[in-house]
């Protein structure tokens, strides 16, 4: 089918801004400036429309590894400062490179994550200097550092003199002349700051971003999900492993149902993407040892709108975001956040609504050990008899999952 690959990294972007808002410090929108920016800067360069279509890509995943650095090394950096403590971190780099290994860009660019703390002089990460740092990774580098520095969403005249004096004075420092020539050959117009502004942005994007489109299957667009599958467990410690487990338990039980290989392939992009609106929920509230509030939960329950919110502009995944977002919906109204009663859920909104609870208690949480099969059912059946749950759904989780053991390293067939 035809996907646009942009499309669906600037729909996301609001949940993968929310991870560098809370780790990082960093403001709003912080991933579409930074892509904004790259597409300035590359017309200047003359860059290709497909190299622009994979420097905005990467612009917007530059930071996908953060919350899996920070899941990794969480007792080193509590000593840190916010930005300091996960961008001084040479892994996230590498293991963003890896993270992206399976996404179908359009020019096949090479280590421009890895690469994209590098600093003209040779003082990154890996001490690559002058022009051996890939043209893509200096203007990633760039824009990442100097919209957390000074964030060109503040329009305030006096920080766009204070970046502009910044940028003359890092020349041929952390920054090669030739970027900063593009960048000055940009900010000398108005329109460039005020396209900035968290509520012009995106229409700024839309309007320079290359109308290129890639065919794909529903198997590619599955890998592409399960980059962000990975974003997404890492958020917390305790769910490090819920989308995949998810993601298996889907394919499996699609298989039980017999259904046919592309609704298997999308209820598993459905796993994969479910919790995508967790990326918005502080660690503080997902990592609570204790009950949480009434306030807690009520920020909790807002996850699943932004699942929507950010997946519903997606074209070809209007099924994928019903079954994907309707996962803590309840046949009875009582589920959350648009309160959908029984002739709202079709029967796979209720398979991974059923599937998302058996695999949630069957996980360790910072107030409990994982349950055993048998204890999950009982809560389930217990969810069945209120009227909540659907039936034949709990029935069929029962005896197929009875017997089989999931191992942390159990993946979908899907993923390869």
């Amino acid at each position: 089918m035809t996907f646009n690959l942009n499309e669906f990294l600037l729909a996301v972007s609001f949940a993968i801004d929310a991870v560098e808002m809370e780790i990082l410090g960093v403001n709003s929108n912080h991933g579409k400036r930074v892509g904004y920016i790259a597409i300035r800067m590359a017309e200047v360069f003359g860059l290709s429309q497909e190299e622009i279509f994979d420097l905005l890509s990467l612009s917007i995943m530059h930071d996908n590894a953060i919350s899996e650095e920070l899941l990794k090394s969480q007792p080193m950096i509590k000593t840190m400062d916010n930005f300091q403590r996960v961008e001084t971190l040479m892994t996230h780099c590498s293991i963003g490179e890896k993270n992206i290994r399976k996404f179908p860009f359009l020019t096949s660019p090479k280590s421009i994550i890895t690469y994209h703390h590098e600093n003209y002089d040779g003082s990154g990460f890996f001490g690559l200097k002058g022009q051996k740092i890939p043209l893509m990774a200096q203007i990633i580098s760039f824009a990442d550092f100097t919209d957390f520095l000074f964030s060109f969403d503040n329009q305030d005249i006096n920080n766009r003199e204070k970046i502009i004096d910044y940028v003359k004075e890092q020349k041929g420092k952390r920054l090669s002349p030739d970027i900063v020539e593009a960048f000055l050959e940009n900010a000398q117009y108005i329109s460039f700051w005020l396209d900035l502004q968290n509520h012009n942005i995106n229409d700024a994007i839309g309007q320079r971003l290359p109308s290129l489109t890639k065919e794909l299957s529903w198997y590619d667009i599955f890998q592409i999900t399960d980059v962000f599958s990975n974003i997404i467990d890492c958020k917390s410690k305790f769910t490090q492993w819920h989308s995949i487990g998810l993601n298996a338990k889907a394919s499996i039980l699609a298989k039980h149902y017999g259904k046919d290989e592309e609704e298997q392939i999308k209820l598993s992009i459905a796993a994969n993407v479910h919790d995508l609106g967790k990326l918005t929920i502080p660690n503080s509230i997902l990592d609570k040892p204790d009950k949480l509030t009434k306030a807690e939960f009520s920020v909790i329950q807002t996850h699943t709108y932004y699942t929507r919110y950010c997946l519903k502009d997606i074209k070809p995944f209007n099924e994928i975001t019903e079954w994907a977002a309707n996962h803590h919906e309840k046949l009875d109204g009582g589920g959350y956040p648009y309160g959908f009663k029984a002739d709202r859920l079709d029967f796979n909104s209720r398979m991974i609504c059923c599937l998302d609870i058996y695999q949630a208690l069957t996980e360790e949480r910072p107030y409990r050990k994982e349950l055993p099969h048998e204890q999950a059912m009982d809560i389930l059946r217990a969810l069945e008899k209120n009227g909540q749950i659907d039936s034949l759904i709990v029935n069929d989780i029962d005896k197929v999952f009875e017997d089989i053991i999931f191992y942390k390293s159990f993946y979908s067939p899907f993923s390869g």
